[in-house]
Order: structure tokens, then sequence, then C-alpha cells
């Protein structure tokens, strides 16, 4: 392998790795909480988010990390994997301050609106980082992120869906995806002249023989004229042209 190949590839590897292990971790922790809830009889719903109750607005920072039951997890785990894995590959430079924000944002917004009970789980975080990358890849205008853009709508555009209530009493948090999408819309925003950027436009100039003065052309038009190719021979002075009179 070339040098060249060598230092290619670097920069390929220090956006993989961040992009493969924060959010491993990240799922690793919503994991074992899980387990321990179950394996201990623990109960971490006070963890969550109390709407309006001044003493749970620290489970702004840890609700994420909280789930009802294993098939809830199972749920947001592939989903936050996914799409964590996606922002800190396409946008290293603010993909932790976007995590942050995203957190702090969505889970401030359900601690205002939600219905009276405990929310938990990661789906607020999970609709921030959708609509984040939705949105942001399409205002950038930067063909990649533009494609990632798409992949992420097609893949999860079914979520909108659960934006609101279709139930009396539904047992889903909607106040926490609602106010995770508009998190994720106005961080896009809010981010979009941050990390990466549409490629500069490079429009190639096409040189041109352009003759510099009319003099010169009139030169070389005269010089042209005096000279003709002959078919096997050298270039020859072309006689003049001599008029006969009657």
């Amino acid at each position: 392998m070339s040098s060249l190949e060598t230092d290619n590839r670097e920069p390929e590897k220090r956006r993989l790795f961040p992009a493969v292990v924060i959010p491993c971790l990240l799922a690793l922790i919503m994991l074992l909480i899980q387990i321990l809830q179950t394996g201990m009889d623990w109960d971490f719903h006070r963890a969550g988010i109390f709407p309006l109750r001044p003493a749970s607005l620290g489970g702004i920072f840890s609700m994420p990390f909280v789930h009802a039951d294993w098939a809830h997890l199972a749920t947001n785990l592939p989903a936050f994997i996914l799409l964590a894995s996606a922002l800190y590959y396409f946008y290293p430079d603010i993909a932790s301050r976007t995590t942050l924000l995203a957190t702090i944002l969505s889970g401030s917004g359900l601690w205002l609106i939600g219905r009276d009970n405990w929310h938990v789980g990661a789906s607020a975080l999970i609709y921030a980082l959708a609509f984040f990358l939705a949105i942001s890849g399409a205002i950038r205008r930067h063909i990649a992120l533009t494609a990632l853009s798409f992949v992420v709508v097609f893949c999860y555009g079914s979520i909108v869906w659960q934006l609101f209530p279709w139930q009396a009493n539904d047992p889903v948090s909607w106040e926490g995806h609602l106010t995770g999408a508009i998190s994720g819309l106005l961080l896009a925003i809010i981010l979009r002249k941050k990390g990466p950027q549409a490629p500069p436009e490079h429009w190639e100039d096409e040189d041109e023989d352009i003759p510099t003065s009319t003099s010169e052309t009139d030169e070389k038009e005269s010089t042209n004229e005096d000279y003709e190719k002959l078919p096997g021979s050298e270039e020859t002075k072309k006689t003049p042209e001599t008029s006969s009179f009657q």
C-alpha cells in the first residue's frame, strides 16, 4: 500500500471510529439499565420526566437511557444506533453538540407540554436525530448529505404519524415525539452554517488564442496568402498573378 493511500484512509478512520464507538457505548448503557431493572427488580421510571415537576428536571438527561420494558428498548435501540452513527459519521464536528442540544431541547419541551405521567425512553432523542438529518441534508445542498436525507426519510418517514395522539389516554408519549421533531428541525436551521458545507462551484475557463491586435491578425492573413502548401514539396513562395490587356 502506498503512503498516499494510507494518508487518504486516515481521515476516514478518524470519522468511522467515533461513529461506531459512541453510539454503541450509549446503547450499551441503555441495555445495562434494562438488565438491572429486570434482573434486580429495580424500577428506574423516576429517572424519567414528570412534566412541570421541578424535581424531575434532571430526567431531561437520564430519560433517554430508561425504558419501560424490553419491547420498548428493542423498538428504540436499532433506530438510535443507526441515526446516531450517521450523525457522528457525516457531521463529526457538531455531532456531540447536536446530541446534547437535542436532548436538552426535546426533554425541556416534554417537561413543559407533557401529560401528568412519567415519560421514559429515547424516542424524543431519536425523533430529534431523524428530523435533524432529514432537514439538515436538504438545506445544505451537499450531495452526500442530501442522499442521507432521502435515506432517512425513506426509512423513518412513517414516524410522522406518531407525532400526534390517535386515541384517548395513548400510552405512547407522543409529546416526546413532537418535541423531539421540533428540536431536530430547529437545530438543523440553527446549525446550518456549522459542520460540513456544500463544496464551492468551480467554473473552468476555456483558453482561447485571441489575437492581441488587428494588425497582428492582418499580418497572419497576409502571410497565409503569400504561401501555399504543395503536395510532396516544401512551402514555396506564391508567384503573383499578371494581368493581360487586349
